[in-house]
């Protein structure tokens, strides 16, 4: 059967076995893609997003398998799944005519063999050319995705580059043979946000250059409302809810999908505007209902739900297909009463006029040491100048890009670093340069929480232990009673039940595990927490439970929060002021609303422009800052701005004298020469 379409997925079932039974973990999908189309895929982590795309191309691994279902392609009269997974003509497809980027470029890339000859060979196993042809095709792939020096670099190993340029490596690699189709599975979800859009553009723009289409399966809303034409909500190994862009974000029908957009922080939202988390955790494949998998889930649900063991996609208007069996009429009888449910107001937050913490021009280099005597031939400037202070109960978010010195910054305030020069005045106390013992009372006053919650919870201890260590480290408990209702009080207060206190780490859901972390964070009963993007690793709707359980906590106990993201939409939503920094320096402080209403710097302009409304109409209308190149090696940080090589707004002013921050008005300071 030859497809209509450039690609067609129907009905395609995919099981995986546990405990000696076999469950469906994707059952009955269907999609296609045209050539030329950008296509979404949606849908919260296990919800069968990349294992439809694996299935598809027959690399699923035991002990799952792809138990029914066909995939045509344009031009193979054959379904696919009917070819040997590992046979020559399944081959052929994958890389020839559908390839596939990965999330994480530095697994995906061997690290001993140079990019030229990874990009080459997958030239030469798909198109029939001699080697030297093969190189000047992998030379002009390495241009086509803006690899400066291209024929310098193609002799470059993956470690060589950062991750913005080893993914680019990988958009070179999967499109130099010339594919049709290319699938980008959460391929920029690791990535900066400037990176993320640089890529993003670069893939739009070569996909419509070579009619190339692209599906992009992510759990970023605001990227499929930019780049997207058509897009799937999947949930639970089935499709939810399928139409063209702009339909699903301005005439959704599933409660899923409703669901989804209530949950995640806008950039365009009002500060105060409550998030309204998806209430429990998908479905496991084993536990799945008969009926609609959202139910136990679902604010919409009613009796008739449990009866309906056919929730197949229906067309609910023109091109419009959904899952559910509400009428429009129920649908919108039942989203006018849930206008009128109280999900309670953002908590009312006690700000005092005291200081929490003064840093004053902190300075933190790293040497550079070489060769076998290791001389020292260099120094990495980390962070330079940095000055700012915090209120008790107050939220100060801090962005920049990877690399930038957010996470150093950190260490010298948590006093893991001894800063080379500077102030740091917590609780009235300059603590930047004393001596471990001095550091002692201080310890327990600031916590962290970190940002990947499996790798941070060690996995033989139990929860209990990990949450209780530090009341017995800083002796903060009389007795072992006292240490029990301690640890349960801990566990009640970041939502868990005290029973799970005996499971270990890899028992535990990725957002219950952000709240084990943020439960150790306040054992010690600390008076400043440092968030190092404490949710970028959870999907959209366990982000809002934990940023909803952030701000009730510093409400209740008036803790100081330093909250760093790359995530703008996040940050403005929780945070009071906000520090951008770029190259270990500070570019602009402000208050929240008066940064996105009036950013004055033009690396601040580039950063919010860069990230993505959920919402196509917004998108179209917004004027796009474009930002070029990568951020430079600290190691050879540009003279004068180390933003002007950058600059779209440069003078040679900038080239030569490092702007100071200084105020402009109110709290908004700017290190700009413009201003």
């Amino acid at each position: 059967m030859a497809s209509k379409h450039l690609l067609e997925i129907k009905d395609l079932v995919t099981t995986f076995r546990s405990d000696g039974k076999e469950f469906n973990a994707i059952e009955g999908v269907n999609m296609h893609v045209d050539r030329g189309e950008i296509v979404g895929i949606v849908g919260e982590s296990g919800s069968g997003k990349s294992v439809t795309m694996l299935s598809s191309l027959q690399l699923i691994a035991s002990p799952g398998r792809v138990a029914g279902g066909e995939v045509y392609l344009e031009g193979v009269s054959d379904n696919l799944l009917s070819y040997d997974s590992d046979g020559e003509e399944m081959r052929q497809i994958r890389g020839g005519r559908i390839s596939m980027i990965f999330q994480e470029p530095m697994t995906s890339l061997n690290p001993v063999l140079t990019v030229g000859y990874q990009i080459q060979e997958n030239i030469l196993l798909h198109k029939n050319v001699s080697p030297e042809e093969a190189k000047k095709r992998t030379i002009e792939a390495m241009k086509m995705v803006n690899i400066p020096d291209a024929e310098t670099r193609y002799d470059y190993y993956p470690q060589q580059f950062s991750g913005g340029m080893r993914q680019r490596i990988m958009i070179a690699m999967a499109m130099a043979p010339g594919p049709d189709i290319l699938i980008a599975d959460e391929a920029t979800t690791a990535l900066d946000v400037t990176t993320q859009a640089q890529l993003l553009e670069m893939i739009r723009d070569i996909a419509k250059k070579t009619n190339t289409a692209v599906i992009m399966v992510t759990h970023n809303l605001g990227l499929v409302a930019r780049y997207a034409e058509r897009i799937y909500v999947m949930y639970g190994g089935h499709i939810m809810e399928t139409s063209d862009c702009k339909q699903i974000f301005h005439n959704t029908k599933h409660p899923y999908t409703r669901a989804l957009l209530r949950a995640i922080p806008r950039l365009d939202d009002p500060k105060d505007r409550v998030l309204i988390p998806i209430d429990g955790l998908p479905p496991v494949p084993s536990q799945r209902p008969v009926y609609c998998p959202f139910y136990a889930r679902c604010e919409y649900r009613c009796d008739a739900c449990k009866d309906n063991t056919d929730y197949s996609l229906r067309l609910v208007d023109d091109n419009h297909w959904s899952s559910c069996i509400l009428t429009q009429e129920q649908l919108d009888r039942k989203a006018e009463e849930l206008l009128h449910k109280d999900y309670g107001a953002s908590p009312v937050r006690r700000q005092s006029d005291k200081y929490c913490l003064k840093v004053t021009n902190v300075r933190k280099y790293f040497p550079v040491y070489k060769g076998m005597l290791r001389k020292k031939v260099g120094e990495v400037k980390a962070i330079e100048d940095i000055a700012f202070d915090l209120r008790q109960g107050e939220t100060l978010g801090v962005v920049g890009e990877s690399g930038c010195g957010k996470t150093t910054l950190a260490r010298c305030i948590m006093r893991m670093y001894e800063p080379d020069e500077g102030e740091i005045v917590f609780g009235g106390r300059d603590i930047a340069h004393l001596k471990d013992k001095d550091l002692k009372p201080v310890r327990p006053k600031i916590s962290m929480i970190f940002q990947d919650p499996f790798s941070s919870l060690d996995p033989r201890q139990n929860a209990g232990s990990i949450v209780g260590e530090s009341l017995k480290i800083h002796k903060l408990v009389g007795s072992q009673t006292e240490y029990e209702q301690k640890v349960d009080e801990l566990f009640r207060k970041v939502g868990m039940d005290p029973a799970m206190k005996d499971r270990v780490a890899h028992e535990f859901s990725g957002g219950q595990r952000q709240r084990i972390g943020i439960a150790r964070a306040l054992s010690s009963n600390p008076d400043l927490i440092i968030c190092d993007e404490p949710i970028s690793a959870l999907d959209v709707s366990i982000q809002a439970q934990i940023i909803n359980l952030l701000e009730d906590i510093q409400a209740e106990m008036g803790i100081s929060y330093i909250f760093i993201a790359h995530d703008l939409a996040v940050v403005k939503h929780i945070s009071d002021r906000i520090l951008v920094m770029y190259l270990g320096r500070v570019m602009e402080i402000a208050t929240c609303d008066e940064l996105y209403e009036n950013p004055l710097h033009p690396y601040t302009q580039a950063l919010l422009s860069a990230i993505p409304v959920a919402d196509p109409v917004v998108e179209e209308q917004r004027e796009a800052v474009p930002i070029q190149g990568e951020v430079p090696s600290i190691l050879k940080r540009p003279s004068g701005c180390p933003f002007h090589n950058r600059c779209p707004k440069a003078t040679d002013r900038c080239k030569q004298e490092v702007p100071q921050l200084h105020t402009v008005q109110g709290e908004h300071q700017v290190a700009c020469h413009l201003f």
